[in-house]
């Protein structure tokens, strides 16, 4: 790639920090940094057209763990660390609302459901008789009751009566989100380069030499905010994880309104409008899903339209207007990692499929690493 003088002058000499991945994480960061250094040169890479990995691919959730997800947590980590990383998604959830106001995000708090398939009967039971147990957990955090028993108003099919709801979830208009943010960075003087993808970089201590291709430059730090694209970067520490997602056509007279949960969150529903959006199915083959291309595959694709047509909308035509996928950072432990690499290169990656709640937090974080 040969460049201009102007070219070189404008965009590539002098950079003090250079972030890659321009999703909520690497938006957040940006915005942060410049808070911090308002004369610094932010330049943001992004190798999609819009933000490659999930953040304008998510399903639009305001949600902090279903009860099933926070039962799950426990079996692997300490009550303390689940607790801290609920209080760390609803902190990053309030960041968010505050930095772009619930008008532009269009923050709906209908709250969320769990449902419970009639053949789950010990996922329905666990829950059910934990559910004081997790209220007194959350109590201190949330100065009310967390979640409640509620009888199935919604005429949903094949599923236990009642339902456990969380008044404290809400819905968000994703694509708003994003552009909204971009909106800032841009108006932040941040500036960001679409279909860029770092091939290499190389930390010299007084900076960090990154090569585009066949093209290098120099930024005095490197960020990286590519979540489920950061395997190698971490060691295996952070794992793809593709998560599959429909939206039907508009539904005459929906009654459907919130955010739903179903099998430990590997499913999720809600209303766009008077459209259903469903998404998951990743458990039912983890190996083919945990990769980093975009797709379809018949195994989970069957599964969501059979979810669609027998438990959410029972006896209703309904017609699938658009399928998509989204590549979320999955791992081990489902705490964040927000890390110096080295004396100049940073990352905030693994979100666990919280980016929505999570994102504008680890951002900051990542950029008050410096």
């Amino acid at each position: 790639m040969q460049l201009s003088y102007w070219e070189l002058k404008n965009w590539f000499s002098q950079i003090d920090y250079t972030i890659v991945g321009s999703g909520i994480v690497g938006l957040h960061a940006a915005l942060r940094l410049r808070e911090r250094y308002p004369e610094s040169k932010i330049l943001i890479l992004e190798k999609g057209v819009l933000p490659q990995g999930a953040s304008t691919k998510n399903a639009g959730f305001a949600c902090f763990g279903s009860i099933s997800e926070i039962i799950e947590d426990l079996k692997t980590h300490t009550e303390e660390e689940v607790i801290q990383l609920i209080q760390k998604r609803w902190t990053g959830l309030q960041l968010l609302r505050k930095r772009l106001g619930d008008n532009t995000i269009d923050f709906k708090p209908y709250g969320g459901y769990e449902l419970f398939l009639k053949e789950d009967e010990s996922c329905f039971s666990e829950c059910f008789n934990k559910l004081s147990f997790i209220n007194e957990l959350l109590r201190p955090l949330f100065k009310a009751d967390v979640f409640a028993k509620e009888v199935d108003r919604f005429g949903f099919g094949d599923i236990h009566e009642y339902l456990i709801f969380n008044p404290f979830e809400a819905q968000i208009d994703t694509g708003n989100m994003m552009q909204a943010l971009l909106k800032q960075a841009i108006a932040e003087d941040i500036l960001i380069l679409n279909q860029q993808t770092l091939t290499s970089y190389c930390d010299n201590e007084n900076s960090v030499e990154v090569a585009l291709g066949d093209f290098s430059f120099s930024t005095k730090k490197l960020f990286f905010a590519t979540n489920g694209f950061s395997n190698k970067l971490t060691q295996g520490a952070v794992k793809p994880a593709r998560a599959q997602v429909l939206i039907t056509e508009p539904i005459p007279d929906l009654d459907i309104k919130g955010t739903f949960h179903l099998d430990k969150g590997y499913y999720y529903f809600r209303n766009v409008g008077n459209r259903i959006l469903l998404g998951g199915g990743r458990n039912l083959d983890f190996d083919t899903e945990n990769t980093t291309e975009f797709g379809q595959t018949e195994i989970v694709q069957k599964k969501l339209e059979d979810l669609l047509k027998k438990v959410i909308l029972p006896n209703q035509k309904v017609q699938i207007e658009h399928r998509w996928s989204g590549i979320m950072g999955m791992g081990n432990s489902k705490k964040p990692i927000v890390s110096q690499l080295s004396e100049n290169v940073y990352c905030g990656v693994r979100l666990g499929g919280m980016g929505i709640a999570i994102g504008s937090l680890i951002g900051t974080e990542l950029a008050d690493l410096v």
